[in-house]
C-alpha cells in the first residue's frame, strides 16, 4: 500500500507516490542488463520461435557478432539510428542488443506500416540503416531515396533456425505463400551475412553510459504526425526495474516461460520481454502472428507455459475458443494486461477459464511505458492499480491546477522512467512536459485507497487493440480522395479491439460509397488504422470557429449505442 494510503489526508496531499525504487543504480546501461544476464543464466533459453530456440549465450555471441560488424564493417558511429522493422522473430533481440552494443539507438518500426508511414518514421528518425524482414523490401526500395539509409540488412523469417528447416520455411513462405513481393535493393546484404562476418572481428561493443539515448519510440500526436519519443538507457532501465519492483515474487529468476505474442517493437512487449524478462533470466516465446490463433493455440499446446503477455483484444478471443479451454493450463501463474483497458468481463472470463487473475497495468510510449501496476496479490479490476516504484501521479484541472483526491483530472506522472523528450520537437515537448511532470491525455481519479482509475480521455486519440491511432493522420489521408469535402475520424465502443474507428464524410460526389473510401485508405494507412465504419453525413458538428467537434460525434455514438 501507498504511504499515501496509509498515512495521508487526501484532502491536502494531492500527490501519490509509489515506493522507493531499489536497483537502478547496479546497471551502467542497457548492454549491462545483457551482460550481467548472461553471466547468471547463460545455458538458460532466452527466446523461441517457431521451434527454435536461442539461449543467453546464443544472444551474446549473436548479438556479438551484429555489434562487430556494425562497428568495424561500416561508417556508422554511435548515437547513430538504426531502424529495425521486424515482426516477432529471433532476428529482432539479436538486432536490438547488436545495435545497442555498438552504440546505436534503436528505431522500432512497426511491421504493418505503408510506404507512406515508413517514410516518414525513416525520414524523421534520420535513421542511417535498417534490418527488415524480406517480406517487407519492397516497400523500402519504394521509399529507400526519401530517407538517409545507406546500410539496408535484409532477413527472411526462419534466418535463425538450422538447415534444411530454415530453407525448407523460408522457401515456402517465398514461393508457397507468395509472402515476399518482388524487390531490388542492390545495396542490401543479408543480415546472415553479417553476423559471419562480425564472427570474425574483434569485439565491437561501444560504451555507453544511463543517460545517453537508446531508442526512438515513435507515437503519434494530435497533428496526425508521428513523433519520436526520445527514450534513454536511463529511461528503460528504470523501467525494467520498475517491473521487477512491481510484480515482486509472483516470477521467478531463469525458471518461466512467458508467452510473447504482442509485437516486440511496440514498448510494452519491447520492455517486458527484452529487458525484465532478461534481466530476469526468464524464457520468451514469441509468436509471429498470433491472428493465426489455430497456429497460436497449437504452439501453446506444446509448452507448460508459465507466464502470458497480453492484452483485451487477444484474451478476449482466446477464451471463444474451445481448443483453447481444454489446454493445460496448470502451470500459468502470471499474466499481464497492458496496451489497452482491460475489460472486467474479460478479466473474469480469463481467470474462470485458465485460473489466473490477470494483473493490469498502465502506461503510455513516453514512460517507456510502465507507470502503474495492480499488484498481483490485490487485484483491483477496474482500476490500474498503483505508481511504480519512483514515481509520482497526481490530477489537474485546465489550468493546471492539482486536484484533491476522488475528483477527476488530468493524469500527470513524474519519474525516471518519463523519455527526455520528443526527437526534434522543443515544441510538443515542452507542451507535453512541465517541471517534469509529463501530461498524459488521460482523465483519471486517485482513490482514497492508493489506486489510481482512468474515467476517460482528453484528447482525440483512438485505442484500437492496443495501437495508438489519431484522427487527423485518417482525416489528412481521406482528404487526398478527390471526392471528399471534409471528414472526422472517431472512436466507438467495440467488444473485440476496446475502439473501433468510426469516419464521418462529407462528400462532394454522391456515387461515393464506404467500400471505395476503404481501398483508399488501405494504401497508405497500416491495417488497424483503417476505418471499420463510414458514415455519410450532409455536414459535421462544428464549433463558432469552425473547428469540427470529434467529441460530440463520439459522444452521439456512445449514446445511440
Amino acid at each position: 500500500m501507498s504511504e499515501h494510503a496509509s498515512s495521508s489526508t487526501p484532502d491536502t496531499d494531492r500527490v501519490l507516490q509509489g515506493p522507493a525504487l531499489d536497483g537502478l543504480e547496479q546497471y551502467g546501461s542497457i548492454t549491462d542488463v545483457l551482460h550481467k544476464a548472461v553471466e547468471r543464466f547463460g545455458r538458460n533459453p532466452a527466446f523461441s520461435c517457431m521451434g527454435k530456440t536461442l539461449d543467453f549465450n546464443d544472444l551474446d555471441r549473436l548479438s556479438g557478432n551484429f555489434a562487430a560488424w556494425l562497428t568495424h564493417e561500416t561508417d556508422l558511429e554511435p548515437g547513430d539510428r538504426v531502424a529495425i522493422q521486424l515482426p516477432n522473430v529471433l532476428q529482432f533481440p539479436v538486432a536490438v542488443f547488436g545495435a545497442l552494443r555498438a552504440g546505436m539507438v534503436v528505431v522500432n518500426t512497426n511491421p504493418l506500416y505503408t510506404e507512406r508511414e515508413m517514410a516518414h518514421q525513416f525520414a524523421d528518425s534520420g535513421a542511417s540503416a535498417i534490418v527488415i524482414l524480406a517480406n517487407m523490401a519492397a516497400k523500402l526500395e519504394a521509399v529507400l531515396d526519401k530517407t538517409a539509409i545507406r546500410r539496408v540488412l535484409v532477413t527472411e523469417l526462419a534466418d535463425l533456425h538450422d538447415a534444411p528447416r530454415r530453407w525448407v520455411v523460408n522457401a515456402a513462405v517465398k514461393h508457397v505463400k507468395k509472402m515476399v513481393p518482388t524487390y531490388s535493393l542492390p545495396q542490401s546484404m543479408p543480415f546472415r551475412q553479417a553476423l559471419k562476418k562480425g564472427s570474425t572481428l574483434a569485439n565491437g561493443d561501444v560504451s555507453r553510459c544511463l543517460d545517453d539515448l537508446a531508442a526512438l519510440q515513435y507515437t503519434g500526436g494530435t497533428t496526425g504526425k508521428p513523433k519520436g519519443a526520445m527514450l534513454t538507457h536511463r529511461n528503460l532501465v528504470a523501467n525494467m526495474v520498475q517491473a521487477r519492483q512491481a510484480i515482486g515474487g509472483n516470477i521467478g529468476e531463469g525458471t518461466e516461460t512467458v508467452i510473447a505474442p504482442l509485437p516486440v517493437y511496440h514498448i510494452y512487449t519491447f520492455t517486458v520481454n527484452c529487458l525484465f524478462l532478461v534481466d530476469t533470466g526468464n524464457h520468451s516465446v514469441l509468436i509471429p502472428n498470433p491472428r493465426d490463433l489455430d497456429a497460436f493455440v497449437k504452439e501453446l499446446k506444446k509448452r507448460a507455459f508459465t507466464g502470458f503477455v497480453g492484452l483485451n483484444t487477444l484474451f478476449n478471443a482466446l477464451c471463444q475458443r474451445e481448443d483453447f479451454r481444454q489446454l493445460d493450463f496448470s502451470a500459468l501463474h502470471l499474466t499481464i494486461s497492458g496496451g489497452m483497458a482491460l475489460t472486467t468481463p474479460t478479466a473474469q472470463r480469463w481467470h474462470e477459464v485458465t485460473g489466473c487473475p490477470i494483473a493490469e497495468g498502465y502506461g503510455l510510449t513516453e514512460t517507456s511505458p510502465i507507470v502503474t501496476f495492480n499488484p498481483s496479490d490485490a487485484i483491483q479490476l477496474g482500476s490500474i492499480g498503483k505508481p511504480v516504484g519512483g514515481t509520482a501521479v497526481k490530477m489537474v484541472d485546465a489550468d493546471g491546477r492539482d486536484q484533491p483526491w476522488g475528483d477527476p483530472g488530468e493524469l500527470c506522472v513524474k519519474g525516471p522512467q518519463v523519455m527526455s523528450g520528443y526527437w526534434q520537437s522543443d515544441e510538443a515537448t515542452q507542451r507535453a512536459i512541465t517541471d517534469g511532470w509529463f501530461a498524459t491525455g488521460d482523465i483519471g481519479v486517485l482513490q482514497d485507497d492508493g489506486y489510481v482509475r482512468i474515467v476517460d480521455r482528453k484528447k482525440d486519440m483512438i485505442l484500437v487493440s492496443g495501437f495508438n491511432v489519431y484522427p487527423n493522420e485518417i482525416e489528412d489521408v481521406v482528404a487526398a480522395h478527390p471526392d471528399v469535402m471534409e471528414s472526422a475520424a472517431v472512436g466507438v465502443p467495440d467488444d473485440d479491439s476496446g475502439e473501433a474507428i468510426r469516419l464521418y464524410v462529407v462528400a462532394k460526389n454522391a456515387t461515393l460509397d464506404a467500400s471505395t473510401l476503404k481501398r483508399w485508405c488501405k494504401k497508405s494507412l497500416a491495417g488497424y488504422k483503417v476505418p471499420r465504419h463510414i458514415e455519410f453525413r450532409d455536414e459535421l458538428p462544428k464549433s463558432n470557429v469552425g473547428k469540427v467537434l470529434r467529441r460530440q460525434l463520439r459522444d452521439g455514438d456512445s449514446a445511440g449505442a
